[in-house]
């Protein structure tokens, strides 16, 4: 299911960061080397199905690299 952002992020806290972000491997083979972390923070997005919600979001992000790996982890509407 894809997801699209309506507005700006909000609540932006950092989960993980360095050593703590399991995924790190994976994202330094596929996306390259950076200091990654894993963020959430809640926004309203528009799903693929059409309906629009207010959720609580979960990413990874990397000086130059940027979002990637962006997914909805619960509604909150």
């Amino acid at each position: 299911m894809t997801l699209e952002l309506l507005g700006e992020i909000n609540a932006i806290e950092v989960i993980a960061r360095g050593r703590s972000v399991r995924r790190r491997a994976f994202l330094r083979k596929r996306f390259g080397a950076g200091q990654w972390r894993k963020l959430k923070g809640v926004a309203m997005v528009r799903l693929s199905t059409g309906g629009v919600h207010r959720a609580e979001i979960h990413w990874y992000e990397a000086h130059g690299v940027g979002r990637v790996g962006m997914k909805v982890k619960r509604y909150l509407d």
